[in-house]
């Protein structure tokens, strides 16, 4: 119970409890981009974010579900049009790259790329989708992340 109503009141106010919220924040609104092209989050999509969520925070398991909590709290902000529609937040992700340079270090291609493995192969246009949202992000790591 205390667990539970501490990762509550954490959730609730990341921005003044959390070190470095908005690097968290950042990865969530990457990891959200991926698993909400479709609108949904198959069983298989949850287990590769809990995977990657512990690979980034490996030494922190309480800031990886916190991770966690934030890319579902996006994503439900998206399917219920509460203020935030995918389009919005390719956009969200593309100024923060470019207005915090190091943000574009945090973009891991390969690990990102382990969520492909849930598409449905027989599905071409959220395989393409997909590629494009990695391409995309791969550019803006590119473009905007240090030389």
């Amino acid at each position: 119970m205390a667990k539970s109503l501490k990762r509550t009141i954490k959730k609730m106010f990341r921005e003044f409890l959390v070190y470095h919220h908005s690097s968290l924040e950042y990865r969530a609104k990457i990891l959200t981009l991926l698993v909400s092209a479709n609108n949904d989050i198959c069983e298989c999509e949850k287990q590769k974010l809990k995977e990657i969520a512990h690979t980034i925070y490996s030494k922190d398991q309480e800031r990886a579900e916190l991770l966690l909590d934030t890319v579902y709290e996006y994503h439900t902000k998206i399917v219920t049009n509460n203020g935030l529609d995918f389009e919005h937040l390719v956009q969200l992700v593309a100024k923060e790259t470019k207005n915090v340079k190091r943000f574009a270090e945090k973009i891991d291609i390969p690990l990102l790329s382990t969520l492909n493995e849930c598409v449905d192969e027989d599905d071409e246009d959220e395989v393409l989708f997909k590629t494009r949202l990695l391409e995309f992000l791969q550019n803006l790591k590119e473009e905007y992340g240090e030389k």
